[in-house]
């Protein structure tokens, strides 16, 4: 272990990222007229709904983070696994970025099969770690697939 204070660096830098992401994500984030007037299943939660979810899902994935960092190696095997959760951050802040701010759910519903892919490696990469890391990732992984599946429907609904 490396101390009181390298842990709370390693829960400071996977908690900041976490936060920049959701930030970043939620400032793509427009829920205007636009999005208004697309036509949705009934099956699509309140929009109330999406803020509390994705805080408990970034939450895990911070604390996923920390815990696979902590049992991974230093040198190559730690650059692999923060360059996984770097880029799952970007595949997550480009979903908004192109659903609400370029209005393309259309190229949004090729983006999110990345974005579950990158929920998949980081499961992989971070359970064979620390198994409890990968377990706190499947929420993650279900949420996003949830809405690929609800994006999917809203291109079929608008095309």
């Amino acid at each position: 272990m490396r101390g009181v204070a390298g842990r709370k660096r390693v829960i400071a830098w996977a908690a900041g990222g976490a936060i920049a992401t959701a930030v970043l994500g939620g400032l793509a984030t427009d829920l205007s007229p636009w999005y208004y007037a697309l036509r949705q299943p009934p099956w699509k939660p309140p929009d109330w709904l999406f803020g509390p979810a994705w805080t408990v899902i970034f939450t895990l994935t911070a604390a996923a983070a920390v815990l696979a960092w902590e049992a991974c190696p230093a040198g190559p095997s730690r650059r692999r696994l923060l360059a996984a959760f770097a880029l799952n951050a970007l595949l997550n802040i480009a979903w908004s970025w192109l659903f609400f701010t370029l209005r393309r759910p259309d190229w949004a519903r090729i983006e999110v099969v990345l974005l579950v892919a990158s929920v998949a490696l980081l499961i992989v990469l971070a359970g064979r770690l620390r198994p409890l890391a990968g377990w706190l990732l499947l929420p993650y992984l279900l949420w996003t697939g949830f809405a690929g599946w609800l994006n999917h429907a809203v291109v079929q609904l608008n095309a």
